[in-house]
């Protein structure tokens, strides 16, 4: 970054029309209400690098408490990569874990950043798969609006490992949330190419499949993205007998101490920058 002139800053609210570009040319689901959210969740968390007064690349950081922090929209325009501005703001996002004594550190990686993620430390842990499911249109309103119970959100934290309740109530604002009492629930949203499942977390299949089949039945000729863990492998052959097809591979990598929570009850994650 030092043959350029270079600002490397915090993202604000004032930013969401430049970022918007950066995903949208990555080809991402994100609208401006997602990097929205991101910089609600944690100001101090969103960095920048800025070019000539142009945003030009981005990283964020959500830290769940002291146990978790995750790494996610490391984006560089196409015309600005190979200058090293992503490791530049992935130092500055892992500078302030460390600062904040964060124990473990994840990301869900492309294929193109895993050797970066490598030198600053991270290893591999499982793969991520991005499914779909083809539609006619997005047809995804907020139409169920339930209060995730205690029981729910214990279960939650159960399965992803440490506390997690500050995003669900965020994306809670825009989201229909289904659930089965004490089973499982589920959030679906909009995206900017299609709406998306999850998260979901459920104490088995059949628990997940009624949540999972009541969203797309309640929404006809709609088109889905849904996010899961390889371990579940539950969690594949019910996007399978749902229609879902594969689309992509990323890989989850960790650095720092291992934090595990249980994989089998994630039948759903909460997107591929919030984990």
């Amino acid at each position: 970054m030092h043959d350029i002139p270079t600002t490397l800053r915090l993202l604000t609210e004032k930013d969401v029309p430049a970022a918007m570009e950066l995903s949208t040319q990555a080809g991402w689901n994100q609208t401006p209400e997602d990097w929205r959210m991101l910089m609600r969740f944690d100001a101090k968390g969103c960095f920048g690098v800025e070019v000539n007064g142009r945003l030009v690349a981005t990283t964020t950081l959500l830290c769940y408490g002291r146990q978790l922090a995750w790494v996610g929209m490391v984006l560089t325009r196409v015309e600005w990569r190979g200058r090293g501005f992503a490791r530049s703001l992935l130092a500055t996002a892992l500078a302030r874990a460390d600062q904040l004594g964060i124990a473990t550190v994840k990301l869900d990686a492309t294929a193109q950043g895993q050797p970066v993620y490598e030198k600053l430390g991270f290893r591999a842990e499982q793969p991520v798969e991005r499914w779909f499911r083809d539609g006619s249109s997005q047809t995804m309103e907020k139409t169920v609006s339930e209060t995730l119970n205690r029981p729910c959100l214990d279960l939650d934290s159960k399965a992803f490992g440490t506390d997690r309740s500050h995003l669900l109530y965020e994306l809670a604002k825009r989201s229909a949330i289904s659930s089965s009492t004490t089973d499982g629930y589920l959030f679906s949203r909009p995206g900017r190419v299609s709406d998306y499942v999850g998260p979901c977390i459920a104490k088995n299949r059949e628990n997940a499949q009624q949540l999972i089949q009541a969203l797309i039945r309640d929404s006809p000729g709609g088109s889905w993205f849904w996010d899961i863990v390889s371990r579940n492998s539950d969690a594949t052959s019910l996007a399978q007998d749902l229609g879902f097809k594969p689309q992509r591979r990323l890989l989850r990598m960790v650095r720092g101490k291992e934090l595990n929570g249980n994989d089998n009850h994630i039948y759903a994650i909460a997107g591929f920058e919030l984990g």
